[in-house]
This record gives structure tokens, sequence and C-alpha cells, in this order.
């Protein structure tokens, strides 16, 4: 074979540069619609291949479940955050109406086990200084109402771990030395807790559950912390009435 017959290299073109040019000139398949049809491409989820066409409406059908997969998710997520807001909303008017401290530890007890599925709850406070014009005694407080002992403070404390609300696991011991006035689980809840302050230190606020994850999956630290500032508010405010009253 002479030198003039020897056939040139084959050349391969490359892939980017294809998907390139076919990307500036949109208007290649106008006019060849038959070889879109014979174009064959892998199938997404089996073996094989399909044409160029029904890979587009594999593809946009997938597309079309993811949408409407976010989209959903999108609308339970608004319906939970009404739900929350409309909860919280009863919750603190409920809070609002009690008149004194024993009314609001109650209230606070009925409206979180009937709204947010808390099964108890302990308001630790700090004990007043006993006079003639107070002289009841905190140890006639009624659960779950109690007076801040060194130990529950140390408990809760731990259970805080230095921040100003936390949600954590809850085990028997904690439970009944924080909870007396309630049926510990046999094995470990969870509880949320949040500091009280009002320009002074009065006290916790613990909520819980026998349930280890409900404060996790329902209550963020964000509510519990909104919860404790509305209950120091409201517990300054009794204060402030008694004061008056006496």
């Amino acid at each position: 074979m002479s030198r003039a017959q020897v056939p040139e290299p084959r050349q391969t073109l490359d892939p980017d540069r294809v998907a390139e040019w076919l990307a500036q000139h949109t208007d290649f398949f106008v006019g060849r619609e038959g070889l879109l049809q014979q174009l064959k491409v892998p199938h997404p989820h089996a073996s094989g291949a399909v044409s160029l066409l029904e890979r587009l409406v594999l593809d946009l059908r997938r597309r079309a479940e993811e949408a409407e997969w976010r989209l959903e998710n999108l609308l339970e997520s608004a319906r939970y955050n009404e739900a929350q807001y409309r909860r919280t909303k009863e919750l603190i008017l409920g809070l609002i109406e009690a008149e004194d401290v024993d009314s609001l530890a109650q209230a606070l007890s009925t409206q979180l086990a009937e709204r947010f599925r808390t099964q108890a709850i302990g308001l630790w406070l700090e004990a007043p200084p006993v006079s003639h014009a107070a002289p009841r005694h905190p140890t006639d407080w009624q659960p779950p109402r109690f007076v801040l002992t060194e130990d529950a403070r140390q408990r809760l404390e731990l259970l805080l771990n230095e921040q100003t609300s936390r949600c954590t696991t809850l085990d028997h011991d904690d439970w009944q030395a924080l909870l007396p006035h309630c049926p510990a689980p046999e094995a470990a809840g969870s509880c949320a807790i949040t500091r009280l302050t009002q320009g002074e230190s009065l006290g916790f606020l613990i909520l819980a559950s026998h349930d280890g994850e409900h404060f996790r999956a329902t209550l963020d630290t964000l509510f519990t912390e909104y919860l404790g500032e509305v209950v120091s508010r409201l517990l300054k405010r009794a204060g402030s009435a008694h004061a008056r009253r006496t």
C-alpha cells in the first residue's frame, strides 16, 4: 500500500467540547427531530438504554416528585409552626391570668401538660426572707413549687452545664430529687431547664417527660428561654403585688 493510500487516524471528539458546542447552538435539533428519537442514553434506574426523549421525561418526573416532596415539607413545617405559635399564645395568656405564685405554678403545670405533653414541671425558687409581713414559710409551698435547696441547685447547675437553657436527659435519681411529686420513669427521661432571672436570680424551671427524646424533638432551648423570661417577669409581678398588699 502506498503512502498516499494510508488512512488518516480517526479523531475522537472531546465530549466536553461537544457539550459546550451544543449548549451554544440550542437550535441544532430544530428540523432534526428524528435524530432525537435515535439517540440512546443510559436508563437512570435500570440496565440498558432509553431514548433521549424518554430520559427527559423520566428526569422531569423525578424533578416534579422532588419539588412536590419539598413543598409538602414546607407546608408541614408551616402547619407545625402555626400550631406551635397558637399553643404558645394560649399558654402565655393562661399564665398572665394567674393572680399569685401558687396559681402561676399550677397554671404552668396544667397548661404545659395539656398543650405540650409535658408530664412534670418543677418551679425551684429562691426562698424569700421570713418576716412579719410575710410569715408564710417556704416549706408550706405546694408542688410543683419548691424552695431551692443546695442539693437541687447543684443538680440543676450540672444539668445546665453552664448554659442559660438546655434540653438533656434526666436519669432516675435526678427525677426523684427534682420532681418528687411525679413518678419517675424506669429508664431515663428528658427535660428542658432554664434559669429564672430578672435583675437577680429567682431560681430554675424544669420541664420533664418520660419520653427520652420528647424535648429534643418538640421543644428547643429558644422556647424554654422565652418561657423562662415570661415566668420570671410574672414572678416579679406577683412578688410586687404581694408586697403592696402586706
